[in-house]
């Protein structure tokens, strides 16, 4: 894994393939299907491990306020699109797990932690859920920006490759939530479609901001 995100960062995510890694790591193609199905599940393990890495750098009890939270994991986040631009668009782009794990904060651990750590702090599920879209929103336009100007790829999401019975990650019926009572709990919620509203709202805020600097 180390490796592929190597050659994503010098190539980009197109000139990943099983051949060009085998011969990175001077072995044949074919004897990387030990450790993984194809490139689908690589690309994924690839994102999983971005993202874990992020999980486990959010120390509990860092702020006594939610906004030290969400600022703390704001910026983890962007860390990975400032070291790894050119692979961080498949944190943004992969076809998601679920309906509920919007980009980039797309893994089901992340999700059930930003759930319970914003409960902690007297959030209703209403008002998480708005949290969520919303806070999501900012991070996946910003960094895919920022990436972009850093040389990234953004192209549409690729259609699964099922290449060596690679698991195709948009199976939504064959995730387990059954350790994930946050996202149970919460799923209507979070798989609701409010891309207008957040849109509008998202609008306000700026033009509100701007008539505030011009008024100043």
């Amino acid at each position: 894994m180390r490796t592929a995100v190597e050659l994503i960062d010098q190539y980009g995510t197109t000139q990943l393939s099983m051949r060009n890694l085998g011969q990175q790591l001077g072995v044949e193609a074919m004897s990387l299907y030990r450790y993984v199905r194809g490139r689908e599940d690589l690309l994924e393990a690839i994102v999983a491990g971005m993202l874990h890495d992020v999980e486990t750098s959010l120390e509990e009890g860092i702020t006594e306020h939610w906004q030290g939270y969400l600022q703390t994991l704001a910026h983890r986040m962007r860390d990975i699109a400032l070291e790894h631009p050119q692979a961080f668009p498949l944190v943004a782009t992969r076809h998601p797990a679920t309906p509920w794990l919007r980009p980039p904060l797309r893994s089901l651990e992340l999700v059930e932690s930003f759930i319970g750590t914003l409960c902690g702090y007297g959030f209703t599920d209403e008002q998480i859920a708005e949290t969520y879209r919303a806070f999501s929103s900012f991070l996946l336009g910003q960094l895919l920006l920022e990436s972009a100007v850093r040389g990234a790829e953004t192209s549409p999401v690729e259609e699964p490759l099922d290449e060596g019975g690679a698991t195709v990650p948009n199976a939504d019926e064959n995730v387990d939530l059954s350790e994930k009572p946050n996202i149970t709990r919460m799923q209507s919620l979070l798989s609701e479609d409010r891309g207008l509203d957040e849109f509008e709202t998202s609008l306000e805020n700026l033009l509100d901001r701007l008539d505030l600097m011009l008024s100043q």
